[in-house]
């Protein structure tokens, strides 16, 4: 069951970190700003998530 968790929790950082890069790189010029701002707050809701449901689980 941790494994689970842990490759959401990479998942979820890399759609943060696809955003981040948008932000501060105009690097990727057909991606929109509005879908940049998207993955950077979904991603980081993602990363807060499946990190606390990942220390439950080890606590446990």
């Amino acid at each position: 069951m941790n494994i689970k968790t842990a490759i959401a929790l990479i998942g979820s950082f890399l759609v943060f970190a696809v955003g981040m890069f948008r932000i501060f790189t105009e690097s990727l010029s057909s991606t929109p700003l509005f879908v940049a701002y998207l993955f950077l707050i979904s991603g980081f809701i993602g990363v807060v998530a499946n990190g606390i449901k990942l220390r439950k689980q080890k606590n446990t």
